[in-house]
């Protein structure tokens, strides 16, 4: 008999406040009841006030990991997002979140991580070690990412283009990305708004798409970010048609 191979929780040693700002965090049973319960309020609330139309779910890939890349102009898109997601999924599903919004206080660092399960990716002083660290944890506890490669919300409901940093995470890797085109969320909750109004909301969810063969370097990452965009695009064009 092999002896057992004790491995320490990676947050090990962080302060409460630091681990809701790491991208190191684990889940604990109360945070693991959190999640389910803020998971299953959201598919209510999306159900009566949005009537979240859900297409193409059969495109989720069984497990993680796997990355959720959609087009972004509200803060109710992570959250359609992670109410399209089947039980089995939830605990490894991680919004990627700004952190300068998100994480900026206590108050709205201890929000985040424990009802939305978010991390997050700080925009002014991002360095390639926090995009090594984010690929690391996709592929090595097979979680989930929901990400909106546009780097921040649109004003004016159009996608504006995506970045590299989606590339950077999955290039020569097996790790699927699974295109997702968003319709009816800045309708319902634009950037000027605080609050959100009744009104349909639409999500269309594609076949996922591998990029081992794609190199993991400048040119690489360009070609996956047009890669998925142009397939987002196409997402939103036909539901718009239907």
């Amino acid at each position: 008999m092999e002896p057992w191979n004790l491995q320490p929780a990676h947050d090990t040693g962080l302060t409460p406040s630091e681990r809701f700002r790491s991208v190191r965090r684990e889940s604990g049973l109360l945070e693991s009841l959190a999640h389910h319960a803020c998971f299953s309020l959201l598919r209510s609330y999306f159900a009566i006030a949005h009537r979240l139309t859900i297409v193409g779910r059969e495109n989720l890939p069984a497990h993680g990991p796997f990355v959720l890349a959609a087009n972004h102009c509200s803060h109710l898109d992570a959250l359609a997002l992670g109410a399209a997601l089947t039980p089995r999924h939830r605990e490894r599903a991680f919004p990627i979140a700004a952190g300068d919004v998100f994480f900026q206080t206590k108050m709205t660092s201890t929000f985040s991580a424990i009802m939305l399960n978010a991390l997050p990716m700080w925009r002014k002083n991002c360095g390639p070690h926090a995009l090594t660290d984010l690929r690391q944890k996709l592929q090595e506890e097979k979680a989930i990412f929901i990400i909106f490669p546009e780097g921040g919300r649109s004003r004016t409901g159009s996608m504006m283009p995506f970045k590299h940093g989606l590339g950077m995470l999955v290039a020569e890797t097996n790790v699927p990305v699974v295109p997702c085109g968003l319709i009816g969320t800045f309708d319902a909750l634009p950037a000027e708004r605080n609050f959100p109004r009744p009104g349909a909301i639409k999500l269309a969810i594609g076949n996922p798409l591998q990029f081992g063969s794609i190199a993991n370097d400048r040119s690489g990452w360009s070609q996956i970010a047009k890669s998925i965009e142009s397939r987002v695009r196409d997402l939103i064009g036909q539901s718009r048609a239907a």
